[in-house]
């Protein structure tokens, strides 16, 4: 099985992870304000060269008040 960042799904999730936080009204910035982290690894999160773990993905989630599972579900809808 190829790793998941060199398939088509993970630029599915990692579109779908930049659309969530535009509609949460956030800047990378603030984004990662919310995650005590840097802008810079937001911006590596989404240009997929920092992955992240489930537990990661909850947090960032929390960080734009969306629930894992609403992610998830927008991730299968998107992958269809």
């Amino acid at each position: 099985m190829p790793k998941s960042v060199d398939r088509s799904e993970y630029d599915v999730f990692l579109k779908l992870l930049r659309r969530a936080r535009d509609e949460a009204g956030l800047t990378q910035v603030q984004l990662a304000d919310r995650l005590a982290q840097t802008q810079s690894f937001v911006s590596k999160v989404e240009r997929g060269e920092r992955r992240l773990d489930v537990v990661e993905l909850r947090w960032w989630c929390g960080a734009m008040s969306l629930s894992l599972s609403d992610f998830a579900a927008r991730l299968e809808q998107e992958l269809g």
